[in-house]
């Protein structure tokens, strides 16, 4: 066999190879020579010489493929070109990440909406759209609050948890609520932090408000307007500092710091407490309560000095509590919030004796909706304030306003001395009942029939002069968010 094997390999010596073969073989076995007769002999030659050729055909083909490439550079069957375009794909995918890293990008987010709002108001005989509008210039009220906003809200997470956020809403978000200047740009801006584990964390920043069920954002309200109690009872944002805690289905956050302020006036020292605490009950439904405790600012424009002028209040304690819960399932909602408040000397009215007094108020806020088709959602919100003692008087509210329907009966003219009726401030209720229609998948538009009402005659009549006990309103938005 090595002896073929030797014939494969150099194939140009065969003929001399095989008769070197024979003669050794007759010269071995010769008798085995002898007994053969050359016929014989001759058809053995032959089939040996048929075989030689045979593998010298085999020999001359393998030697006319490629080379097999090794295994460890296979390919799993892609081509010569798609395994070159595979490579150029991988250095360009590798540059690109490191780019992102490089330039900050990683693990960024950016959203953003507006909406665009038409309100029309009986009382107040105006009708327009109203977009992006000051609110030093026109004041927080119930039929301009959080409508017509636009945002971009920016949102980072770094490497081992640490998040960062901020949002910026011209003019009308929280940061130009507390703003006295009203020209802050930030709704938002905060950090947390985690502490040893990614559900214990550090927060800390301007950070809006948490009360109730209702959110400031048009893309998370299905009305267009907002319930009396995040309007009237709730406040905008925090500048603080705390903690946020997630065990299980518990979430705990406080912190300590100023309340619609982004500094502390002088002569004021004591921060407050502001806390909220959520359970998720299961899928579909959970509550949680909410807080604020400790000094904040006072409004009370009823303290005059010799000449008439205001003299403004140092800050005075304030004490607010409410429980919200939700249910929501399939094309089904129902959210609820109760809500008690209390500050003091900040009433409407004087005592008998000129002396400041406590407002307190206390209220509750409902909110149904059902998709009756899937674009289609019919909404409606009950809210009402009881706010008749002292006067009257809400957070960041202390004087009677026509407005927004607040304080005492403007028939008794309160301001020019006391009276035993100026302590009966205005119950204040408001029904609103509207549709929103997902036009597609960053598109709303929602409408809205609002009815407000109060137990005395507060709602100035622009038209007419007087006092009404009832106004009406209309208003559509078109939310575009992405």
């Amino acid at each position: 066999m090595k002896q073929i094997a030797s014939l494969h390999s150099r194939p140009q010596a065969k003929t001399a190879a095989l008769l070197s073969l024979c003669l050794a073989l007759a010269a071995a076995y010769p008798s085995a020579a002898v007994a053969q007769s050359n016929e014989d002999l001759l058809k053995e030659l032959r089939a040996l010489r048929e075989r030689v050729g045979q593998l010298e055909e085999k020999l001359k083909a393998v030697e006319a493929k490629p080379a097999t490439p090794a295994p460890s550079s296979a390919q799993w069957g892609m081509t010569q070109q798609q395994v070159q375009d595979f490579n150029r794909i991988a250095v360009k995918t590798e540059a690109l990440e490191d780019a992102v890293e490089f330039q900050g990008l990683k693990q960024l987010k950016i959203s953003g909406y507006a909406d665009p709002t038409f309100i029309y108001n009986k009382a107040q005989n105006r009708a327009g759209v109203q977009f992006l509008n000051r609110v030093s210039d026109d004041g927080y009220n119930y039929d301009n609050s959080y409508m017509g906003v636009a945002s971009l809200d920016f949102q980072k997470e770094m490497d081992g948890g640490t998040k960062w956020r901020l949002t910026l809403m011209p003019n009308r978000g929280s940061g130009t609520i507390s703003d006295s200047g009203g020209f802050s740009i930030v709704h938002e801006a905060s950090v947390s932090i985690p502490l040893g584990d990614l559900q214990t964390r550090f927060i800390a920043g301007q950070i809006p408000d948490w009360s109730g069920y209702e959110y400031v954002q048009p893309t998370t309200t299905k009305l267009v307007t907002r319930g009396l109690l995040l309007d009237f009872t709730e406040p905008s944002a925090y500048t603080a500092a705390g903690f946020d805690i997630t065990r299980g289905k518990w979430q705990m956050k406080a912190v300590l710091g100023n309340m619609n302020a982004t500094k502390t006036p002088q002569g004021s020292r004591s921060p407050m407490l502001a806390y909220r605490v959520d359970y998720a009950k299961g899928e579909f439904n959970g509550f949680g309560f909410a807080g604020v405790h400790g000094k904040v600012a006072n409004f009370s424009g009823n303290v005059l000095d010799g000449n008439g002028n205001v003299i403004s209040q140092p800050n005075s304690h304030l004490d607010l509590f409410e429980v919200d819960g939700y249910f929501i399932r399939g094309d089904f909602t129902a959210q609820g919030q109760i809500g008690f408040g209390r500050q003091k000397n900040a009433a409407i009215s004087t005592a008998e004796d000129g002396s400041l007094q406590d407002a307190q108020w206390w209220g509750v806020s409902g909110l149904l909706a059902y998709k009756f088709i899937p674009r289609w959602e019919a909404v409606a919100r009950f809210d009402y304030i009881q706010n008749n003692k002292n006067g009257g008087g809400l957070l960041g509210y202390s004087s009677a306003d026509g407005r927004n329907g607040l304080g005492p009966d403007p028939a008794l003219n309160c301001s020019a001395g006391y009276s035993a009726d100026c302590n009966k401030g205005a119950n204040r209720w408001a029904l609103a009942l509207g549709f929103n229609y997902l036009f597609n998948s960053n598109t709303t538009i929602k409408a809205e029939y609002r009815l407000d009402q109060a137990d005395l005659p507060v709602f100035y009549d622009v038209s007419s002069g007087g006092y009404t006990k009832t106004n009406h309103l209309l208003g559509t938005s078109v939310v575009v968010s992405f």
